[in-house]
């Protein structure tokens, strides 16, 4: 079902101290990372060979490790330097970084301390989560059925395997005719997208969920607040209801490999006039002049 998905075999894969080809890239079928999605990622972008905001990635990946209790063999120092040689060796200019530490192979039970030490790897390669039509016109999306995970049972904060929450919600998009959708948290409000955060505008006032409603703090998103306070943008972090969707003048998403995204239906219903609005855009282009800039905001 679907288009069949072949890895490049010319990526040069950091994988537990060493980096190998595509082909001896394995983690093996005892990892609890695969066998119970227990371990933490990254999405980080790379520009002009830049590794694009490397401190707040490498600071939630960190505290992520540490939230689910995982020793990891490699110091923060040495994994942002094996990501930097896995962007050299595969002579990357802009392209995509995942970065990953999965438990590693135990028992068949879910004691994760019953195993060997975790296997963390690199791989960096192309990205095109969007066509360009959409950052020119608007996507559609849609309010997916499914339901963000309740926060007292797993804190969106841990950038963890565990992502069937959002590919359920993500299935409801793609057989809807869409590629993202809003998912509501448990008590009805707006949390997030299925991989990325949400604004809106309404009345010149640009409003995202705040936090505690159950979303994971991007960190595109906290750049895109740091250009709205310089551009002096009143911002409002708030419970936000489906409604306030549909009052939107203008809605985008926020994220690593989506960047800012304008958003110009929901539900069948258009944003707006239907088209980017004039904050989107100003916010797009303050976005797209940062990915040129060599100081980190964050």
């Amino acid at each position: 079902m679907g288009d069949e998905y072949v890895p490049n075999p010319n990526l040069k894969i950091w994988l537990n101290g060493k980096m190998v080809p595509t082909a001896e890239a394995k983690v093996g079928v005892f990892s609890h990372g695969l066998l119970y999605g227990d371990g933490v990622f990254e999405g980080i972008r790379v520009y002009n060979k830049r590794i694009f905001e490397c401190r707040a990635h490498m600071d939630r990946f960190i505290a992520s490790a540490k939230a689910i209790r995982m020793q990891l063999p490699w110091t923060a120092e040495q994994i942002v330097a094996a990501m930097n040689d896995t962007v050299k060796a595969n002579g990357t200019t802009d392209g995509y970084i995942r970065l990953v530490a999965a438990r590693g192979a135990g028992s068949l039970g879910i004691h994760p301390f019953r195993t060997v030490a975790p296997d963390v790897f690199i791989i960096c390669d192309k990205i095109a989560m969007y066509d360009a039509e959409m950052y020119e016109k608007g996507m559609k999306i849609i309010t997916a059925a499914t339901i963000r995970n309740h926060p007292a049972a797993l804190s969106p904060q841990i950038k963890s395997l565990n992502y069937l929450n959002n590919i359920l919600a993500k299935i409801e998009a793609i057989d809807a005719g869409c590629l993202e959708a809003v998912m509501l948290n448990h008590e009805g409000y707006v949390a997030e997208c299925t991989g990325d955060n949400l604004f809106i505008v309404t009345r010149g006032r640009l409003q995202t969920p705040a936090t505690h409603s159950g979303l994971l703090g991007g960190v595109t998103r906290r750049l895109v607040l740091r250009f709205a306070e310089k551009r002096q943008y009143p911002v409002d972090e708030k419970i936000i209801t489906r409604t306030d969707l549909y009052y939107a003048d203008e809605m985008f998403i926020t994220g690593t490999g989506a960047e800012i995204c304008p958003v110009n239906e929901i539900d069948k219903r258009p944003v707006g006039d239907g088209k980017p609005g004039p904050i989107t855009k100003q916010l797009m282009a303050d976005f797209k002049a940062h990915t040129r800039s060599s100081e980190d905001l964050l």
